[in-house]
């Protein structure tokens, strides 16, 4: 799967967000080992602190589907930005903990613009396992 699929995959994601108070919908799109593609959107709560990001409940829900932390293959994340969307901090640390730090991070938006990283790049001296 390309890229530009995967960013398809996000944009669907994104429809289905459930963003009541921000009206900021993003959607996220990962792919694992095996091709399987799963997908995250971003669900508030009016607790603010509840509200889950897109790309953690894409990971989260693979995570809970039994797929095996480090063997994802790229993830893609959608949003209506002026720039392509990037990671929040807290999603930034989860990536780190759950995927392989050279594993490819594409960064839309819904005028097709386009960034592309990996996830050590978004957490420069990131805490780990090893910090422990």
């Amino acid at each position: 799967m390309d890229k530009q699929q995967l960013l398809d995959h996000a944009k669907i994601a994104r429809e289905r967000a459930y963003t009541p108070y921000s009206k900021f919908k993003v959607g996220c799109a990962l792919l694992d080992g095996n091709g399987h593609v799963h997908l995250g959107c971003n669900v508030e709560n009016a607790a603010y602190g509840p509200t889950n990001c897109a790309e953690r409940t894409a990971l989260f829900r693979a995570i809970a589907d039994g797929v095996p932390r480090r063997t994802f293959q790229a993830i893609a994340i959608v949003g209506d930005t002026s720039r392509p969307i990037t990671p929040c901090g807290v999603c930034r640390q989860v990536l780190i903990e759950l995927c392989s730090p050279d594993m490819p991070v594409f960064m839309g938006n819904l005028s097709g613009e386009i960034e592309e990283t990996t996830v050590g790049a978004l957490l420069p001296g990131a805490f780990t396992e090893e910090d422990l």
